[in-house]
């Protein structure tokens, strides 16, 4: 652990009660496998951010055969990490008491791919056959439709096989900005161009940490612990040494290796995934409620979801926006 690590979870410790004589444990599950997307969690386990302040943290992946949500719901694990806001409004609107308490990821990494030369602007996508998987015809497609003009007679179903879209220079097709466009250039031979939905508009966090709300009104010292922990942990993957925690991820996921960790992280700096916007000057893991509000009056407006849900029910700012972890940035 760095001197000023050490510094910022020792702040940690004077600013909140100790929660237990012995570290209290608790379970963090993922919403997929291990991968640098998860990076500021692992880190905060390899070099001991979150046992400073007390708690024991135990993360357990998710997958295509696992849902942590589920389990958070059930009770069997502590804290989970959701995918994006729409997630939070469902549960709102289905009278589940599930609260996101931090957005570690400002911008959605949610793209479009192109051919160069084919289309190189996110108008010249709508010339284009757009294989869009079903999740995300009736999300951020549904959006597409209606605050860019693109229709559903130009989407085919993404079948999760890039070779189609690699095959034809006149389709386009989805990808996770640190996932797909690497597939691409690794198995087409070129660089795709990447369009990122969230500078088009599409304006939801992601990557948030989502607990119940008895948690929060039971245990707001673990729960401060765990977020700014967690937003520690991010400071000091994007920006420190994060050999361990890569080291953590590829022993959880062995399908991982350090190239695509090292594609993932050069992306999330590059464009501004973890640390733009409202966290330049808030810190990671900030959630406004004039963020929320945008998103969803978007969200109604392109008929995703309903009006008159309590979005506000769906969040809480209480444990983020105060600037813990500020200092772990490096000077520009």
């Amino acid at each position: 652990m760095t001197t000023r690590t050490t510094a910022t979870a020792l702040a940690l410790i004077l600013s909140a009660a100790p929660l237990h004589a012995e570290n209290a444990k608790v379970v963090f599950g993922t919403n997929w496998l291990a991968q640098a997307e998860h990076g500021g969690f692992y880190q905060s386990v390899a070099d001991g951010t979150y046992a400073a302040c007390g708690l024991d943290v135990e993360i357990v992946s998710g997958g295509p055969q696992v849902n942590n949500r589920a389990l958070l719901l059930a009770g069997r694990i502590d804290y989970h990490m959701g995918g994006d806001m729409l997630q939070a409004f469902n549960a709102v609107a289905e009278g589940i008491p599930v609260v996101a308490v931090a957005a570690v990821f400002q911008k959605h990494p949610q793209v479009i791919l192109a051919h160069p030369g084919v289309a190189d602007t996110w108008e010249d996508l709508k010339n284009l056959t757009l294989l869009i998987g079903d999740n995300g015809f009736t999300s951020y497609y549904q959006w597409m439709i209606a605050a860019h003009g693109f229709t559903a007679e130009q989407r085919e179903p993404y079948t999760f096989n890039p070779a189609p879209f690699i095959a034809d220079p006149q389709k386009g097709m989805q990808g996770f900005l640190s996932s797909e466009p690497y597939a691409v250039e690794k198995e087409g031979g070129f660089v795709p161009n990447v369009f990122l939905i969230a500078d088009a508009g599409y304006s939801t966090y992601a990557t948030t940490i989502e607990t119940m709300a008895d948690t929060i009104a039971n245990k707001p010292d673990e729960v401060k612990c765990f977020v700014e922990g967690s937003i520690i942990g991010w400071y000091n993957y994007l920006y420190g040494d994060n050999t361990a925690a890569n080291a953590l991820i590829m022993e959880a996921n062995p399908d991982m290796t350090q190239d695509k960790i090292d594609f993932a992280i050069d992306k999330m700096l590059s464009e501004g995934i973890v640390d733009s916007g409202d966290a330049e000057t808030m810190g990671i893991g900030v959630m406004t409620a004039e963020k929320v509000s945008d998103f969803y009056t978007k969200m109604v407006d392109a008929g995703v979801i309903a009006d008159g849900i309590d979005w506000q029910a769906s969040f809480t700012t209480e444990f983020v926006g105060s600037g813990v972890g500020m200092d772990l940035k490096p000077a520009n």
